[in-house]
């Protein structure tokens, strides 16, 4: 692939100095030999991953962009893929940042929208504070940048929110060609099983390996094509469930491989080796799979073992997650026909921060006990007062699972006979039809809990129907027993 024209080149050591502090150094040079990268190693595995990645990477639209001859365009469509690609697949991104960059196609675009409109736009996407630090960022690379994206690594984790220092070195290594390592989940698991990592993932002592593995190995000549090699290898190779090593470039340098070989081996009760063309038999070479640091901090913990079950799927250690905490919202979907008799729904804006911030939703209550009623809060923030003639029904239950809250919705609806004077003329409060509904800043949770309301609405209506049809046949049926006993009557009179 040919090299962007104007790029930045900066040598390895640039990359110690993008952090004020940086951790690595001690445990580095205590590493032992099985956990680490010797020389010869390096250089065959920047060639053979570079090398496969050019020849097998997926065809995805900010690759493309990722060489455009403008830096800026560059810089600016990698940061947007890196920052919807955090915790979302591949699959799902793809449909969004089409029609993401299709509407702002540049950093300037971005800057002048609304965070109104960004929010519409990632509607559905999750983790929604993502799109908002990314507009926030165009906003201060236009206002106080004078337009220019920083031009390293350093300069991106200092100066845009919500730009860590893997998106950073994202950017700076696909766009400034800049030599600089990044570590993902993907390149997490790629180098855990490498080098045989067995301690837990998340400890600063692995995320400083990580990290000091992953600038040391970076290929000094093309650091955008290896980086994003590693992390495709990760994503569609060394995958989390089912790696498929028997076409992974770097098996003949992954020692989680190897182990596997050998307890292959020690089972069959025979040395691996193979046949050469003069018919001897010579040893297959296996690489030191053994750690000899006594409390090594990088190898498994004493209370676990190695399960020869699960072969490289050993590596990395999954840590138990914290459990989701329960929570139970009663959720009501309000309607009214306005005097166009349009159908109408009334919703509301949450608070700016916290979860799902500025997004728009039905008016809801968090459940705290048994008698809590949103009564009360939909007279005094909404100003509805339930009369009568209201027509309230029990939608059902509906659940979403957010990364640290398990959120059951219980879900009415409640239709409005007569207009009432509430407080919509508030900026985060709303009626609006079921299509501005849908095109509004809404979670995909709200979307869920609208489509379990519709669908009851159209058992309500099928199963009326259905009573309606079967009470007038009933009818029909009586009145013609009838008639044929009057007419039987006539006839014999």
């Amino acid at each position: 692939m040919p090299k962007p024209k104007n790029r930045t080149t900066v040598k390895v050591t640039k990359e110690d100095k993008t952090n004020k502090k940086d951790k690595t150094s001690n445990i580095c040079r205590k590493i032992s030999p099985v956990h680490d990268f010797d020389e010869e190693e390096i250089k065959k595995i920047r060639l053979n991953l570079v090398e496969w990645y050019q020849c097998n990477k997926r065809d995805l639209p900010w690759r493309k962009l990722a060489t455009d001859p403008d830096i800026n365009k560059r810089s600016y469509s990698v940061w947007v893929s890196e920052v919807m690609l955090q915790q979302t697949q591949v699959a799902t991104v793809i449909d969004y940042y089409n029609k993401w960059i299709k509407k702002w196609p540049t950093l300037v675009d971005l800057a002048k929208a609304s965070l109104e409109e960004v929010n519409e736009m990632w509607s559905g996407l999750g983790y929604y504070s993502r799109g908002r630090r990314l507009q926030e960022g165009a906003k201060k690379v236009v206002e106080e940048l004078g337009g220019e994206m920083p031009r390293n690594a350093e300069d991106l984790l200092n100066e845009l929110a919500g730009v860590g220092r893997y998106t950073a070195g994202a950017i700076a290594s696909i766009a400034y060609n800049q030599v600089t390592g990044l570590v993902d989940g993907n390149v997490i698991r790629v180098l855990s099983r490498l080098r045989l990592i067995g301690a837990d993932s998340t400890s600063h002592t692995c995320m400083d390996v990580y990290w000091h593995h992953a600038n040391k190995l970076v290929d000094v000549d093309q650091p955008g094509d290896f980086n994003q090699g590693l992390m495709e290898l990760g994503a569609t190779v060394c995958t989390p469930k089912t790696p498929n090593c028997s076409v992974c470039p770097l098996q003949k340098y992954c020692k989680a491989y190897s182990q596997v070989e050998v307890h292959k081996t020690d089972n069959a009760s025979k040395l691996l080796s193979d046949v050469t063309k003069n018919g001897k038999i010579k040893m297959a070479e296996i690489s030191d799979i053994e750690c000899l640091v006594e409390d090594c901090s990088l190898c498994f913990d004493k209370t676990e073992t190695w399960d020869p079950s699960m072969g490289v799927m050993n590596y990395p250690r999954k840590v138990k997650k914290k459990a989701a905490r329960e929570e139970r919202t009663v959720v009501c979907i309000i309607s009214r026909t306005d005097s166009d008799n349009n159908l109408e729904y009334l919703i509301t804006q949450r608070p700016q921060k916290g979860l799902l911030a500025g997004l728009w939703e039905f008016p809801s209550q968090l459940i705290t006990d048994e008698s809590c009623d949103i009564t009360d809060t939909l007279n005094t923030k909404y100003g509805i007062v339930l009369s009568g003639d209201c027509k309230r029904l029990k939608v059902g239950e509906v659940v979403h699972i957010f990364s640290h809250i398990h959120q059951t919705y219980v879900v009415e609806s409640i239709t409005l006979t007569d207009h009432i004077k509430d407080k919509t003329n508030q900026d985060d409060v709303r009626w609006v039809t079921k299509d501005d509904f849908l095109q509004s800043a809404i979670s995909t949770a709200m979307k869920k809990v609208f489509k379990a309301y519709e669908k009851s609405s159209d058992s309500s209506a099928s199963f009326n129907k259905g009573l309606k049809r079967k009470r007038g046949k009933s009818q029909d049926t009586a009145d013609s027993k009838k008639q044929t006993s009057l007419n039987s009557f006539f006839i014999k009179q």
